[in-house]
């Protein structure tokens, strides 16, 4: 049961609930009504439209599912919803919610611009006429990212070229008042010199230029992603769990 003193009513008071919470403000853009519960020191709101039919949340494990519970019961949360929860185990969740999809990542944050990497390379922000390039080297190095050209979520796409060649790219999927990375990679006969890094760090500098933070999101066991994150400095983390309602 969800009681009316429970009600959060605007973006402004999810905020002050959850502490100004850099994973609630990427997920709520300024502006945007929204609508919110709390429980026990647990945040959670309901996604905007354009985000789909959902919720995402904040906060300690036990509240958050009694806050789902309650909306799942109330008709609120229904079968297709995709929830963003603080991270569970399958066990328990399993045993509070029905569950058809579950996938664990983590939201890595950060305040401060990167320190130069060794060699470099420049970050330009792409344009049109790389369209071509940048959808084959999506193609060729990521093809199961579902960050794509064309994707209205991205804000701009940034790369690194060699020899006039597109051999990096990266997408600002910005939203909110918080910058965000996301699709980054790097062509395959062009990995292990540094480039990954680079396009981290020129990305994050760029942004950082617009947003006082940037995140990005990784799975947990890419454990060579998360230590480059982590020296680039992305020290913050919230750790998620992703599911889909049955």
């Amino acid at each position: 049961m969800i009681i009316d003193d429970q009600v959060l009513d605007d973006r402004a008071a999810i905020l002050a609930a959850a502490g100004d919470h850099p994973f609630v403000r990427h997920s709520l853009s300024p502006g945007v009504p929204a609508h919110g519960y709390r429980r026990d020191g647990a945040v959670l709101w309901l996604l905007p439209p354009e985000r789909g039919l959902g919720a995402d949340a904040v906060g300690p494990t036990e509240p958050v599912l009694a806050i789902c519970a309650a909306l799942v019961a109330n008709g609120v949360l229904r079968p297709e919803h995709r929830l963003h929860l603080p991270r569970l185990d399958p066990a328990l969740l399993a045993a509070r919610l029905p569950v058809a999809e579950h996938v664990d990542w983590d939201f890595h944050w950060t305040t401060v611009a990167p320190p130069p990497q060794p060699h470099e390379q420049p970050v330009v922000r792409l344009t049109d006429a790389d369209r071509p390039a940048l959808q084959a080297l999506v193609d060729e190095a990521f093809p199961s990212t579902t960050t794509r050209p064309g994707d209205p979520r991205v804000v701009d796409w940034y790369g690194i070229r060699a020899g006039g060649r597109l051999v990096a790219c990266g997408a600002d999927r910005s939203r909110g008042d918080v910058g965000f990375l996301a699709g980054l990679t790097v062509a395959p006969d062009q990995r292990g010199r540094g480039l990954g890094a680079a396009l981290t760090a020129g990305m994050t500098r760029a942004l950082l230029a617009r947003h006082d933070t940037v995140g990005l999101g990784v799975y947990p066991d890419n454990v060579g992603a998360v230590r480059l994150y982590r020296r680039l400095g992305f020290t913050s983390t919230h750790h998620v769990t992703s599911i889909r309602l049955a």
